[in-house]
């Protein structure tokens, strides 16, 4: 067997270790480094290749690096705009448009974010020209500024929290274009919009995932459907990834061939088919990391490919990583890197041994999407907990129709170019083949284990990586024979068909589970086997069902929906899909008008009768009783339209269950508080559910007053709202209550033991 050759690879290694080494500024990375290279330097004695020399070369890769690094980091944070920014200085821009917009939601309205090359600032009294990137944070007209244009901008100018741009700009009013954009960013433009106008006439997801294939444009895409997507391993066809270069250039080469186009042309037209493509899907780190990673793709394609491919893997990390060392710490580069390196390494193999017993077709279609996964598993896992189970078979079933959508969405847009009606054509076409991906979506999503929980912790990734491994090592010994091949094939119907049990999971004689479904609220009562009343939806209907389905909850009596505001309403979907429910219950404010929208079209998709939740009203289902305190009969039920008195109207539920009391408040504001402490004086409870995601805004009186040993905190990781804040926690931590919260804990299930009051989380003890 003939030895590898592992410099590339090797040298690829030490420019990854530079490029972390300049970003994170860790002088233990150094060492690390060094003692690799060391290390490195004893096992290519044994290979028979020139030691010193690649030795030399690997130390010198790694310097490079993180020399690049550190100059970038300079020249970006210690500029005229840097410094400007450190005195959040008004100032005036002229600078080119680098990036599409991308609208921002929060809690005062929509704004656009967009990155600007600036060329010259106003400031201070000074003007300075320069070369650097700045985020620009504007009103919704900057959403309509081209990409490439030139623009004078004016605002205040703050400390950006990367170390990829100089500053944040925050515009006053409108862009002033003073330049349109060049020739080839407006030819761009105009393919795009051609691509969208192929596919206008086509139902929804359709419309959206057309050019989502073709140049990652995935801005009409319905997050249900992504949602459906990231759980059947399909995401990665919503991004701008190598297999969209790929496919493109690809079928650019084949015409050229058609058109007895030889030799070196051949290369022109690819070159021409690459820089066109990074035009089309935008210039950003992330398109050109696609486009190299989808050139090494091609080498691979060719005479030797495995050996060419992997050498140009090798050049590719480096060549990537002296040009922007930022990609070290970026986890799509690393993924697009582990998906390559997994079909350049295993596939092969895996194709050869199908393909004893399969059509050699089938075999490769089978061993590319399969050693892409298992390569990217651990890493995915490490993002999102998650390891998916149906990805394989899910990309396999997908891969006859995506090159065939992807051809022809491009077909069309360039068609529509000439002749619109020839380029609606091919976008119809374009458009059947997307509707067969995104039914295997639906479908797959829908099975019981689409996805299985896993840890984030070291040891569980740790324990996830040495079972890849021992995956990649067995795996030859069984595909290459039909009995086992074909076993395998069933164990992994069996495992995708039938839940596997949770030992211990829901805890037995729980009584209330907060759910971890990010920044929102999604709390479930335990109404009897398999049958839970449900208090809010969450912001995300996947997230909502995956936890219902963990606590075997088959029957909803009844859903609460405290108010209207999406992290509450948004994920009802989710509740409804595949299981009985009876009735839906809201506040009697109607604001805002588009999360009544979201409730109303969900009821009556799935034949749920919606009615306003009675004050007063004491009620037992099961084994709850609950009685509403809020809001009271009299309150508006017509508000401003933007949302804005919608917490205040929350429902507020006083729950009995088990011998156990529970004040569920939605996001009721102090002022609402005050008034439930007149109205209950010496109300204590066992558990209360902090209102408003643990907000600063309380009425700690109130609060402390009811004595609840233990407080939940439904709030998502890394909220841009500061939720929850100190001011609220410390002092119920104070009284000697428990505090848990689920971006820290996960799910939260409250128990009764005995007498005693409990909780379990998913995230450990």
């Amino acid at each position: 067997m003939r030895t590898p050759d592992l410099r590339m690879p090797l040298l690829a290694l030490g420019a990854w270790i530079g490029g972390l080494a300049a970003n994170l500024v860790a002088v233990p990375l150094v060492g690390v480094a060094g003692a690799l290279g060391l290390v490195t330097v004893v096992l290519l004695r044994g290979w028979g290749l020139p030691i010193w020399r690649t030795a030399g070369a690997l130390l010198l890769v790694i310097a490079a690096v993180a020399c690049s690094g550190l100059v970038r980091q300079h020249q970006t944070g210690h500029n005229p705009v840097s410094d400007l920014a450190s005195q959040r200085a008004a100032v005036t821009v002229v600078a080119t448009v680098g990036s599409d917009p991308r609208v921002l939601s929060g809690r005062f309205g929509d704004q656009v974010m967009v990155r600007l090359d600036v060329h010259r600032v106003t400031g201070r009294g000074s003007t300075f020209e320069l070369t650097t990137p700045v985020l620009l944070i504007g009103d919704l007209a900057w959403g309509e500024v081209p990409l490439g244009a030139t623009v004078r901008a004016s605002g205040r100018l703050s400390p950006s929290d990367g170390s990829d741009v100089a500053g944040m700009l925050g515009a006053n009013g409108k862009p002033e274009t003073l330049a349109p954009p060049d020739l080839w960013w407006r030819g761009a433009d105009a393919l795009r919009q051609s691509l969208r106008d192929s596919v206008a006439s086509r139902p929804a997801d359709q419309r959206a995932l057309v050019p989502a294939l073709v140049d990652g444009d995935d801005t009409n895409l319905d997050a249900a459907l992504a949602d459906d997507f990231r759980d059947t391993g399909l995401t990665h066809l919503l991004a701008v990834s190598g297999t969209n270069l790929t496919l493109v250039v690809g079928f650019l080469l084949v015409v050229a061939r058609w058109s007895r186009v030889r030799g070196r042309w051949l290369y022109v037209v690819g070159g021409c088919g690459i820089a066109g493509f990074v035009l089309l899907a935008r210039t950003e780190p992330s398109v050109l990391r696609a486009a190299v990673m989808g050139t090494v793709g091609l080498f691979a394609m060719g005479v030797n490919g495995r050996e060419r491919g992997f050498r140009a893997l090798g050049v590719a990390v480096v060549t990537l990583l002296l040009v922007q060392p930022a990609l070290a710490t970026s986890i799509g580069f690393a993924l697009s890197v582990l998906a390559t390196t997994g079909i350049l390494v295993l596939a092969p193999g895996w194709r050869d041994d199908l393909s004893r017993w399969l059509p050699r077709w089938l075999a490769e279609a089978v061993a590319v999407p399969a050693a892409a996964q298992l390569a990217c598993t651990p890493l995915v896992a490490a993002i999102s907990g998650q390891v998916s189970i149906v990805a394989v078979a899910a990309n396999l079933v997908v891969a006859p129709a995506v090159g065939p959508a992807t051809v022809l969405g491009l077909v069309g847009g360039l068609l529509g170019l000439v002749w619109d009606p020839a380029g609606r054509l091919a976008g119809a076409a374009a458009g059947w083949c997307v509707a067969w991906i995104v039914e295997v979506a639906h479908r797959g999503a829908s099975l019981p284990s689409a996805a299985i929980e896993w840890g984030t912790g070291a040891v569980s990734l740790a324990v996830l990586t040495v079972l890849c491994a021992a995956a990649a090592l067995v795996a030859p010994h069984l595909l290459r024979r039909r009995t086992t091949g074909l076993g395998c094939a069933l164990l992994m119907v069996v495992a995708v068909v039938v839940r596997p049990p949770t030992p211990g999971w829901p805890p037995d004689g729980w009584v209330l589970a907060m759910c971890d479904i990010g920044q929102g609220d999604a709390l479930v009562l335990n109404a009897g086997p398999g049958t839970g009343i449900v208090v809010d939806a969450g912001p995300d209907p996947a997230l909502v069902d995956r936890c219902l389905s963990r606590l075997d909850v088959e029957r909803v009596p009844l859903v609460v929906l405290t108010h209207f505001h999406a992290d509450h309403v948004d994920g009802l979907a989710g509740v409804l899909d595949g299981r009985s429910v009876g009735a839906i219950e809201t506040t009697r404010l109607q604001d805002p008008p588009e999360g009544v929208d979201v409730v109303t079209e969900a009821a009556r998709s799935a034949g749920v009768p919606i009615s306003t939740a009675a004050f007063g009203g004491t009620r037992t289902i099961g084994d709850v009783t609950f009685q509403v305190l809020w809001p009271p009969a009299d309150s508006p039920s017509v508000g401003p339209g933007d949302g804005s008195t919608a917490n205040e109207a929350s429902v507020v539920l006083l729950v009995e269950i088990r011998g156990m009391r529970l004040l569920l408040t939605g996001d009721v504001e102090p002022e609402g508080q005050a008034a439930l402490a007149g109205m209950l004086p010496g109300l204590h409870v066992d558990v209360l559910k902090l209102p408003h995601h643990g907000s600063r805004y309380q009425d700690l009186d109130f609060l402390e007053s009811l004595q609840a040993g233990l407080v939940l905190v439904s709030v998502g990781a890394d909220n841009d709202y500061g939720h929850p804040s100190a001011e609220a926690l410390e002092p119920l931590a104070a009284t000697g209550a428990t505090i848990l919260r689920t971006d820290l804990d996960g799910d939260v299930v409250v128990a009764r033991r005995g007498d005693s009051v409990v909780a379990v989380t998913s995230a450990g003890p």
